[in-house]
């Protein structure tokens, strides 16, 4: 779970990586970014998520 949610923030970061070096104007940079963000904070949510867990078991286990 925490894999596929650091996957999808390194997949965030690709796609504006590439949005912005591929010379958009501005408003079309800006609609690249607010593409992304929703899908970025579902992977960071995946991420957190999974490391809790990882957290809890190390504490139950």
């Amino acid at each position: 779970m925490s894999a596929a949610g650091l996957g999808g923030l390194i997949w965030c970061i690709i796609r504006v990586w590439s949005a912005r070096r591929a010379g958009l104007s501005d408003e079309e940079l800006r609609d690249a970014v607010r593409k992304v963000v929703p899908l970025n904070m579902g992977a960071l949510m995946l991420s957190v998520l999974g490391l809790m867990m990882v957290i809890l078991g190390i504490f139950l286990g």
